[in-house]
């Protein structure tokens, strides 16, 4: 085991354990990132010290100071037309701006990102009420109506811009529905159910952190958008008339502006600068996520690295012993084009008991996936899954929803998955998306020791850089060593491994599979292996099954199988097996009734 663990290592060396920058960091080292911040935090700033800073109230009225020019003591921007201090009123214009741009913004991101979620994610009808719902609101003229219902708000501008966020939400509900439906369906959102998270935390952890990025900069125009409309209600004059406001300030230097140009300088040049600054930094900002650390994770309880090592018990002899999975008659059909059902799983009866390997193999397209999927919830939601008996550990999932599917993941059924990269989630370390799998009750100096803990008993010679390394890091050996860790932490009672070496090297393969016999044996595990290989059947099962078309056509003790096989799609299978002393000149033959099959 030492030779391939130092190939997988030495495949990544490469990879240096530099610590990752944050997505902040990454922000300031670009210019156009820093220079956004920059003016930005210093606008606000401005707003914030207008106590500090104001000489007068914005609304006082020296009818000495009319139209004073700029550097006038005491009006550092001038006056105005009506004597009052122009620096005073851009200080408050810049907390009516920002007020504004959250509250119009917030709004429409809050509603837009939480119905965009459930759409793309649950689909089918909430998608479809929803996504109704959300082009109605498309179809009206925003700014018309919130002038309109402008005596509703009674006038005042929060009221206005609640108003315009809701109308602004459709175009953030449609950014977010269709990145969740491009997300939902990758193979590390598979692992995510499968480790036993809720739909909630799969939402505002995986799918919501990996589609943040348009989130972001959406958020950023309409947080733009919504200043520039405030300012725009203003200059008409639908607003309060004692608050300032960027743009009642530019309406009152437009009525001035052949007396004293310069007073429409000052409101359009911090408008603009607030608008720009925003649009700039939300550019920059979406960029510096990609690919940025996380903060704490949930966890799950794990299996202690003392009983990671202790052996397991010994088992009952199998006659005495009940399924850990009992299947009976399961069928599994996809409606066609034409309104038909295909079925590509038919009336598939199979047991794994405590303690016990069993080998699912067929040909690609043989039904054995969507028989392990099937079990464990994966199928697509159009899929119609039907059986006369679907039992783990003793409890039927027949007629119970989801829930009780999630509840037995993790702690009672667990997956390991044919392509090891994929199903990790590329935005975080490989420690911190096992550790989802452990227990809230358990600390995260605990959930990080037994990790590493798991991740040294299954042969990776550095455990703590495979932990703060991102998929891309590692190799592929490595990858799949670390999810067997995350898949057996909670020590379950079944184990479902889907072609488990089929992505990996010849040298790695072997290696793989004595880890698994080996935790298998540790824990007493029952093992449902499926795979299309025979070599990997007589390697590593007690018992097979034999799959082609979505029917069972052999099972029985793998000696027996591999001595004696009865049905000839087992013998062509058998026979496909290469050594070092067999040549394949001709293809093997197939009856004509396996043809007609």
């Amino acid at each position: 085991m030492s030779t391939t663990v130092t190939l997988d290592v030495a495949a990544s060396a490469d990879a240096a354990s530099a610590p990752r920058a944050g997505a902040f960091t990454k922000l300031v080292r670009t210019p156009l990132g820093l220079g956004s911040l920059i003016v930005l935090a210093g606008i606000v700033i401005l707003g914030l010290l207008e106590p500090v800073l104001s000489t007068h109230a914005p609304e006082f009225v020296s009818l000495d100071h009319v139209n004073a020019s700029p550097g006038t003591p005491g009006y550092p921007f001038g006056a105005d037309q009506y004597g009052r201090d122009i620096f005073t009123r851009v200080l408050a214009s810049i907390n009516v701006s920002v007020i504004s741009g959250l509250i119009g913004a917030g709004v429409a991101v809050v509603l837009g990102t939480v119905f965009g979620l459930l759409a793309g994610y649950v689909g089918r009808r909430t998608d479809s009420v929803t996504s109704w719902i959300f082009n109605l609101l498309m179809t009206f003229p925003a700014l018309v109506l919130v002038i309109v219902l402008y005596p509703v708000t009674g006038g005042t501008y929060q009221g206005m811009m609640v108003i315009f966020g809701v109308f602004l939400a459709p175009g953030v509900y449609r950014v977010v529905r269709n990145e969740v439906v491009g997300v939902r369906n990758e193979l590390y959102i598979d692992a995510a159910r499968v480790a036993g998270l809720s739909d909630r935390r799969i939402l505002s952890r995986h799918v919501l952190y990996v589609v943040r990025g348009p989130i972001i900069i959406t958020a950023a125009f309409l947080t733009s958008a919504a200043i520039g409309v405030q300012s725009g209600l203003a200059f008409l004059g639908f607003g309060d008339p004692q608050i300032p406001s960027f743009g009642a300030m530019t309406g009152a230097a437009f009525a001035n502006i052949y007396v004293f140009p310069v007073q429409m300088v000052w409101p359009s040049v911090f408008l603009a600068l607030l608008s720009g600054g925003l649009v700039l930094l939300g550019n920059a900002y979406r960029d510096a996520l990609s690919g940025a650390p996380t903060g704490p994770t949930a966890r799950r309880r794990p299996i202690g690295a003392e009983e990671a090592e202790a052996p397991a018990e010994p088992s009952l002899p199998r006659s005495a012993e009940p399924s850990l999975l009992a299947v009976r008659g399961l069928q599994v059909r996809y409606p066609q084009t034409d309104g038909s059902m295909k079925s590509v799983v038919e009336g598939v009866s199979l047991d794994v008991r405590p303690g016990e390997i069993v080998g699912l193999v067929g040909e690609s397209g043989s039904g054995k996936s969507q028989t392990a999927f099937s079990v464990l919830g994966l199928l697509p939601k159009d899929a119609q899954v039907t059986a006369d008996v679907l039992e783990i550990a003793g409890t039927s999932l027949l007629g119970k929803g989801a829930a009780a599917r999630r509840r037995m993941r993790g702690g009672v059924i667990a997956y390991v998955p044919q392509e090891p990269m994929s199903n990790l989630d590329p935005s975080f370390t490989v420690g911190r998306q096992l550790m989802e799998g452990l227990t809230p009750a358990m600390s995260r100096k605990e959930a990080k020791a037994t990790i590493l803990a798991l991740f040294a008993r299954v042969g990776l010679v550095d455990p703590e850089r495979t932990f703060r390394s991102y998929p891309h890091e590692i190799s592929g050996g490595m990858a799949q060593r670390a999810l067997i860790a995350g898949a057996v932490m909670t020590r379950p009672k079944l184990l479902i491994a889907d072609e488990p070496t089929t992505a990996l090297d010849v040298t790695v393969q072997a290696e793989i599979l004595d880890l698994l016999r080996d935790l298998q044996g540790e824990m007493g595990m029952g093992v449902l292996i499926v795979t299309h290989n025979f070599g990997v059947v007589a390697d590593l099962c007690d018992r097979v099954i034999v799959m082609r078309a979505g029917q069972i056509v052999e099972s029985g003790e793998v000696r027996d199988i591999f001595h004696r096989p009865q049905h000839p799609y087992t013998r062509e299978l058998i026979a496909s097996i290469l050594d070092e002393e067999t040549l394949r000149t001709d293809p093997l033959p197939i009856s004509a009734k396996e043809e007609d099959r």
